[in-house]
């Protein structure tokens, strides 16, 4: 890796990292633009809110499915084939989205764009951090994790302007130039800056990763209309999880390494993560849903009241970096936990009657705080990592992350429909919310005890 970040040209090193910067935003920007656009799917297609929530639920599910692949993928083909390759599949999934009739037509536009997702994030990871030198690791892990959060952040207030004024096809429509431009760029100007190795993919375990995440996932929404039905697919889905992970333990090249979750500071700080990511992603499509749905705003007053937390987000983020290599990531971590426990009060708190400006700023809020955590946990879950595990490294982190993520939609979503009212069912999704926070913060401790 310091060969390739010392050969490469400084003018294509800052073309590969907008090219992948822009395409890893405009990707993880789609897996949250169908949040404000749920519930006009929803009435448009006449299907219900736990069907309706798997154009994101499924992306994100796919996106930590596929993720594993990536880690095979970058050390067996061409950087430039797998780049052009993959900016491709997304192009065919928005092109399906473009012109989907119905809601499974549209479920497989978003799938396919998922699928691409998936690569080019841990792609885009591992690959910047071959391209600069070491020393530039902490700012290089940074911006990646500026385009990981501010992307998702950004989706619903970007798709609420264009549901209200356009229609919400158009987020499939407006996202295709801007892909066929990164095409376009990348087919002439992305190198090739390593050599394939050898590697062989194993399918069994893509099947596997595939089946069992698939299974488990789905059968936390099956067991709102069976229960049986529900338990039987939850534990055939963790059963045939476990079965890829003694595989990956046994192959000479796994598909993902997961004895990597042996490296302490890598599994805390994927945790905190983790947990930081579900608060992320849950809120984010719990607040457009409930001030559609029980304040009947529309798409676009409800894209814009995540606006100022997107913006909040970025700007933070943006700062964080540098606090980090100044400071370290304690008082990052521990501050952004304390402002997200803050931000939750209101939201466990929640009636018909709640302000819209109060709600806006206590997502606001919530967003900062987790810009506070989410990249000082990405670069401290790296620090003991070496140099040649990074690909996998990247892979499995991106995996758990999004693979989690996608749980925490479906389980919010389900447990809001369990009381009678829906903003009784909001209060209680907002409440495991905090949960995850307090449980963020206890992994965090768990890590600092480790210089005590």
């Amino acid at each position: 890796m310091d060969n390739i970040s010392k050969t490469i040209d400084p003018k294509i090193r800052l073309i590969v990292t907008v090219l992948l910067l822009f395409s890893g935003f405009v990707s993880l920007a789609s897996q949250t633009m169908m949040i404000t656009a749920l519930p006009v799917i929803e009435h448009e297609m006449n299907v219900s809110l736990t069907l309706v929530q798997w154009l994101t639920t499924g992306y994100t599910l796919m996106v930590g499915v596929i993720t594993p692949l990536s880690s095979n993928l970058y050390e067996k083909f061409k950087k430039r084939n797998i780049f052009l390759a993959t900016i491709a599949i997304f192009i065919l999934g928005t092109l399906i989205g473009c012109f989907a009739t119905d809601f499974w037509l549209l479920l497989l536009a978003r799938l396919v764009q998922a699928c691409a997702s998936g690569i080019l994030m841990s792609f885009q990871m591992t690959t910047m951090i071959s391209i600069y030198p070491i020393e530039k690791r902490g700012t290089i892990l940074g911006m990646s994790g500026l385009v990981i959060a501010f992307g998702p952040a950004i989706g619903p207030t970007l798709s609420g302007l264009i549901v209200n004024t356009l229609g919400w096809r158009y987020i499939f429509i407006l996202v295709l130039p801007m892909m066929l431009l990164v095409w376009s760029i990348g087919f002439f100007a992305f190198p090739n800056f390593s050599e394939p190795k050898d590697i062989k993919i194993d399918f069994i375990s893509v099947g596997l990763s595939l089946l069992g995440s698939g299974l488990t996932l789905a059968s936390l929404t099956f067991f709102q209309t069976s229960a049986l039905q529900g338990w039987i697919m939850l534990v055939l889905g963790l059963a045939i999880l476990f079965i890829f992970v003694k595989r990956q333990l046994r192959l000479k090249q796994p598909m993902l390494k997961v004895q990597l979750v042996k490296n302490r500071s890598f599994r805390l700080m994927t945790l905190v993560g983790i947990c930081a990511f579900m608060v992320l992603l849950g809120t984010e499509q719990m607040l457009p849903i409930f001030t559609q749905n029980v304040l009947h705003l529309n798409s676009m007053v409800s894209g814009m009241i995540l606006l100022p937390g997107a913006i909040a987000n970025a700007l933070s983020a943006a700062l964080v970096g540098r606090l980090y290599d100044k400071h370290g990531p304690k008082y990052l971590i521990i501050s952004g936990g304390i402002l997200m426990l803050i931000a939750a009060i209101p939201f466990v708190m929640i009636s018909e009657t709640t302000p819209v400006w109060l709600l806006t700023v206590a997502y606001m809020l919530r967003m900062i705080g987790n810009a506070l955590v989410f990249s000082p946990a990405m670069s401290e879950a790296f620090v003991d990592v070496l140099p040649d595990e990074v690909s996998h490294a990247t892979a499995l982190n991106n995996s758990l992350r999004q693979a989690f993520g996608a749980s925490s939609i479906t389980i919010l979503i389900v447990l809001s429909n369990i009381p009678a009212t829906f903003t009784a069912g909001m209060r209680l999704s907002m409440w495991v919310t905090v949960g995850l926070v307090l449980l963020m913060l206890t992994c965090f401790g768990l890590y600092l005890r480790k210089d005590a």
